[in-house]
């Protein structure tokens, strides 16, 4: 049985640290059997080289199979990209990166991570609502790519701020569905 068949029978344990530019081959690997519009190996670095920018890789076996980049804000972490190989999916890897993020917000700093999902990625969609994140919000033409529009997602730590304007709120539909379900 191959590693990844055998991966996708059990949860395993990852190890997630800090992306460094060796990890570079892997990580572009992941993203390309990923992604229909993948990023290049300058965008991750022109992404990496700006101070609020991070990098954390899912490593299993000495092999990279998973990533994450993420940029740090005042109030929140916002999630730029995120895969796990194709082979290691459905395994828990994906659910570890993100309880990794989750731990980095505390509620005197930062308590919410932010991301945007294309309206096609059902998958992702469904994965990030899994771990308790809510689609607040379309946004139109957001992918340069594709013209596509995304679904803005939000995860926030109990107790922190939960206000949205009036104009968001009755512009929302997304919230409201979710409200609603």
């Amino acid at each position: 049985m191959s590693a990844g068949r055998a991966a996708q029978s059990e949860q395993l344990r990852v190890h997630i640290r800090w992306m460094i530019r060796r990890d570079m081959p892997e990580v572009l690997q992941t993203e390309q059997q990923s992604f229909e519009y993948a990023w290049t190996e300058e965008d991750f670095l022109r992404c990496l080289r700006q101070r609020n920018c991070i990098g954390m890789v899912a490593e299993y076996q000495d092999r990279i199979i998973g990533f994450m980049i993420y940029e740090l804000h005042k109030n929140r972490l916002h999630l730029l990209n995120f895969a796990v190989h194709p082979s290691y999916r459905r395994c828990g890897i994906g659910s570890q990166m993100v309880q990794k993020l989750i731990a980095k917000l505390s509620s005197h700093r930062r308590s919410k991570i932010t991301l945007a999902v294309r309206e096609r990625n059902l998958a992702a969609q469904v994965f990030f609502r899994s771990l308790e994140f809510k689609a607040t919000r379309v946004l139109r033409n957001y992918y340069e790519d594709s013209g596509e529009d995304a679904f803005q997602m939000e995860y926030r730590l109990d107790g922190a701020d939960d206000d949205i304007d009036a104009f968001s709120a009755s512009m929302n539909r997304i919230a409201q569905f979710e409200e609603n379900s």
